[in-house]
């Protein structure tokens, strides 16, 4: 009888266990959790992923808009100028000194990141060295893209470009996102016309 009793006393023991729910939330919170920190990091990764993207496009365009005058404020370049533009655009959300800023000068639009024209002499399809070709952008070498480094002069198309790293808050969700190395590449380009300023007089306003 004494065995029984304690079995039963056990059973009703483990009953009332059974029933009791006062831990229950944080148990079930200890598994949602994980999954609710990861939605939200990654809702503030893409939103800042969208933020910096757009500030970086409208920065360029700003940039460009200024380039296509030939002005040249007093105590800088016209490259300066460009680069403090973007700077200001970004608000600070960008560094700038990890930022990658291209301008290449071309001949026409459609000769925008073309290669450099050569002859192929062994019709492999490819240039090799010591093929002959046109520098058009004189730096004494075939390059596989034609534009010239610089801001261009008058009625000189030029292809603005900006390439960045952006730091990400955290590697968890590098992969998904399609980060690399603790950062996600952004980058933007934009090709214009310089005006027909007098070159002499280095642009207007």
């Amino acid at each position: 009888m004494m065995e029984i009793s304690k079995i039963k006393r056990k059973f009703r023991f483990f009953g009332r266990l059974l029933r009791r729910n006062e831990g229950a939330a944080a148990v079930e919170f200890a598994f949602v959790a994980p999954l609710l920190f990861a939605t939200v990091v990654g809702i503030m990764e893409v939103a800042m992923i969208l933020i910096v993207s757009s500030l970086i496009e409208g920065g360029l365009r700003d940039a460009a808009r200024f380039g296509i005058t030939g002005f040249v404020p007093v105590g800088v370049t016209r490259e300066q100028q460009i680069t403090s533009i973007i700077s200001d655009a970004t608000i600070g959300l960008v560094d700038m000194s990890k930022i990658e800023v291209t301008t290449l000068v071309y001949p026409s639009f459609a000769q925008i990141g073309q290669p450099e024209p050569y002859t192929d002499t062994n019709t492999n399809g490819s240039y090799d060295l010591g093929e002959p070709f046109t520098d058009i952008n004189g730096n004494g070498i075939w390059d596989a893209d034609m534009g010239a480094s610089g801001v261009g002069g008058p009625g000189e198309i030029v292809l603005y470009k900006i390439k960045y790293k952006l730091p990400m808050m955290t590697p968890l969700l590098s992969t998904v996102i399609g980060g690399s190395d603790g950062a996600i590449k952004l980058s933007s380009s934009i090709a214009v016309r310089n005006e027909p300023y007098p070159s002499s007089s280095g642009g207007g306003t």
